[in-house]
């Protein structure tokens, strides 16, 4: 049973907060513990303008969420960690081996899919990227709910 989940990109601005908020509205009610942070974070920033308005218009609201780095601490209290592309689970790899059995791509269940990084990109990129999130959430979904 996972009780703390971890979503990591980048920045924690624009990929994993989006599918910390679709994680956290699909498991509401569980006690699950879900929360976001990047490899090289914008610590303090707010999540995109374009995450944010992508967002809201599927119904999810993160303006309040601030970046955070992903500290040892922090990975180290994680039942699961979720790595939005392959260059983020190398970094978990590379600086905590210890926490590889623990991490997964979130497109795990879609041939470890990447989720492209839509920053400083157009909208389209934006609007792409919750797809993929939202889709490689569901898959995660199924599997969470039955362990």
């Amino acid at each position: 049973m996972f009780s703390n989940i971890i979503v990591v990109c980048t920045g924690n601005i624009c990929r994993s907060p989006i599918a910390e908020a679709l994680l956290r509205k699909q498991l509401a009610g569980r006690d699950i513990q879900i929360c976001s942070a990047g490899t090289g974070a914008l610590v303090g920033y707010a999540a995109d303008p374009f995450a944010q308005l992508v967002s809201r218009e599927q119904g999810y609201d993160i303006s309040a969420h601030r970046a955070q780095q992903a500290s040892p601490a922090l990975l180290s209290a994680m039942d699961l960690i979720l790595t939005l592309d392959q260059t983020h689970t190398d970094w978990v790899r590379m600086r905590f081996p210890h926490l590889l059995g623990r991490t997964h791509k979130l497109g795990r269940w879609r041939n470890n899919m990447d989720i492209a990084d839509p920053y400083r990109r157009p909208r389209e990129a934006f609007e792409e990227a919750f797809q993929n999130i939202s889709a490689c959430t569901e898959d995660w979904l199924v599997r969470l709910s039955s362990a």
